[in-house]
């Protein structure tokens, strides 16, 4: 029996150090489905066998900031064209439902092309947020993975 257990905490420590991260949020930009404070698994395997999808959530570095990790939910992907007029957003010239924002703003950001090997980013908390917006699309490269569950505090327990 401790020989399983010693055998499950190895594969335990395997997945972790390999396939997952769980950084701590910080800032307001994801409020309120995400909170500052909060830890998040970050699945660090997903886009080495898939592609970024509009919606995720996903972890990534800033070329400006290669220290921090950044939490942003994708909104476009290669090709899609992306503008926000007085707060709405816009893919490929279809105004965006976005249930997940509860903290807009109202202003305006130039159309623009979502390049290949990279996504559009927006916070959900837009007025808050440091994103595609002012900083443009995000390279693939720079993904850490998409982020599928909230471990703690214990209210965050469960997936995004």
């Amino acid at each position: 029996m401790a020989n399983v257990a010693w055998q499950l905490a190895v594969l335990a420590a395997l997945i972790a150090a390999f396939f997952v991260r769980l950084p701590q949020v910080s800032g307001l930009s994801m409020e309120p489905h995400i909170r500052s404070g909060e830890y998040v698994i970050i699945n660090t395997f997903a886009y080495r066998i898939g592609t970024p999808r509009r919606g995720d959530i996903v972890a990534f570095r800033h070329e400006g900031d290669a220290r921090a990790i950044f939490i942003k939910r994708v909104i476009g992907i290669p090709g899609d064209r992306v503008a926000v007029e007085r707060g709405q957003v816009y893919v490929n010239g279809v105004e965006l439902r976005e249930p997940y924002v509860a903290h807009g703003d109202d202003r305006t950001f130039e159309e623009t092309t979502v390049p290949e090997g990279s996504v559009y980013v927006l916070g959900d908390n837009r007025a808050e947020s440091e994103d595609s917006r002012f900083f443009g699309p995000v390279n693939d490269n720079l993904l850490i993975g998409r982020a599928v569950a909230g471990i703690w505090p214990p209210r965050m327990l469960g997936g995004l």
